[in-house]
């Protein structure tokens, strides 16, 4: 059950439009498919090392205190019910052109090295993996292993769509009323989820 809700709860933060869609629709809008496609690969690569970062930091909390642990996913669930409130109080879910409007053309090298350090240096990335990770680890199994494993999945889906994106930028750059509306009902869909998501973890983990 834990993988299922993991599984659907990865690709619903996937496909959700956010910051990371709007940077590198706005570098393709910039500098071309090219350097869209390396800042892809670039905010993949800053991904994996919050990934990286939140198996080694929480597997040294695991180790020190199982209580301590709990915290963090009890912490962590509360913050995914915060996101979800935050999705369903947020007003404008669409993607304009204003972000494209501040990103200039500078090479597909230098794109892959500032997707790299825009992500590595997002410090919500980093608290969302802290938070979201350790709610879907088995009890009693090598901690570090699931975390990396569970944020490859995340960074891997993340990833893809920013891809798709990349080849849908002038698509998506377009102001049209139809497609504003179902990026706002994807974004209450996914606030209805990350909240019902938060809830049943809260409850569901009280036994381990």
């Amino acid at each position: 059950m834990s993988l299922l809700a993991f599984t659907v709860a990865a690709i619903i933060l996937a496909i959700t439009p956010g910051p990371g869609i709007a940077y590198v629709v706005a570098r393709t809008v910039a500098g071309g498919r090219s350097e869209g496609l390396a800042s892809c690969l670039g905010t993949g690569v800053g991904g994996m090392l919050h990934v990286l970062a939140a198996a080694l930091g929480l597997s040294l909390i695991v180790a020190q205190s199982a209580l301590a642990f709990n915290v963090v996913k009890y912490v962590g669930a509360a913050y995914l019910i915060y996101l979800g409130v935050r999705l369903l109080l947020r007003k404008d879910a669409a993607l304009t052109m204003d972000a494209g409007e501040q990103v200039k053309s500078q090479g597909a090298r230098r794109a892959f090295f500032e997707g790299i350090f825009v992500e590595a240096l997002n410090v919500k990335t980093a608290l969302f993996f802290l938070a979201f990770l350790p709610q879907f680890v088995a009890p009693g199994e090598p901690l570090a292993p699931q975390l990396v494993l569970l944020g490859t999945i995340c960074v891997v889906l993340n990833t893809l769509v920013d891809v798709v994106a990349v080849f849908a930028a002038v698509r998506l750059l377009k102001s049209d009323a139809a497609r504003a509306a179902r990026a706002r009902l994807m974004t209450k869909v996914s606030g209805v989820t990350m909240l019902g998501l938060g809830a049943w973890l809260a409850l569901a983990r009280r036994e381990t």
